[in-house]
């Protein structure tokens, strides 16, 4: 399936240059008249590899607003500005809240799809991430509640001596309490297990 550009301009020619050059390329291209038209229809971006093509002023909701809501509903969806309008102060704020190019028309098809392409290459890495966070998840998931508790005590360093005497079984329990999850975590080793721990966020104090 091929990766996706969804396109925020509504520059009607712009629309119909970069539509052709890009399906030329290969990719499936979504075109956007507005901001609100694009979160209206927006798909979730991490059942496939793509990018925003995202324009600064548009109708309405302006590019970076855009990119304000997007990073706040959780997206992983790479943005790359294209616009006339060029303000220094646009670039940086853009930038800085995680764009990843921000370029001035007219553009070169080259550097169009060179930033389309660093693009698209790290939206495939934050998916594969994302995928191995929601499997992570569902390992811990299947912990009991006794378990879990284990857990927590052992990634934060607790000998099992002292989780006995935190959680009230007797030592041998909690090494089978720890065998089992190391099984259902499915890690070798203490140190996968408080790696995957702090991946999670459950390594504060």
């Amino acid at each position: 399936m091929p990766s996706v550009v969804h396109i925020v301009d509504d520059d009607l020619s712009f629309q119909t240059a970069i539509r052709r050059r890009l399906q030329l390329a290969g990719y499936e291209v979504q075109i956007y008249s507005s901001a609100e038209q694009f979160l209206d229809q927006q798909p979730n971006d991490n059942n496939r590899s793509g990018c925003l093509l995202l324009d600064v002023r548009i109708p309405g909701l302006k590019g970076p607003e855009l990119q304000g809501r997007l990073h706040e509903a959780g997206s992983t969806l790479p943005i790359v500005f294209v616009s006339a309008y060029y303000d220094t102060n646009t670039v940086v704020q853009t930038v800085k809240a995680g764009a990843e190019d921000f370029l001035v028309k007219p553009v070169t098809s080259d550097v169009l799809l060179a930033a389309i392409e660093r693009a698209i290459a790290r939206h495939d890495v934050s998916r594969k991430l994302q995928r191995e966070l929601n499997l992570l998840r569902a390992h811990l998931a299947t912990l009991t509640p006794h378990e879990r508790q284990v857990f927590d005590l052992v990634v934060r360093g607790k000998i099992n001596k002292r989780i006995a005497f935190a959680l009230g079984p007797t030592e041998r329990t909690i090494k089978m309490h720890r065998h089992r999850i190391m099984e259902r975590m499915n890690v070798q080793s203490l140190a996968e297990l408080v790696l995957i721990a702090g991946r999670l966020g459950h390594l504060a104090v």
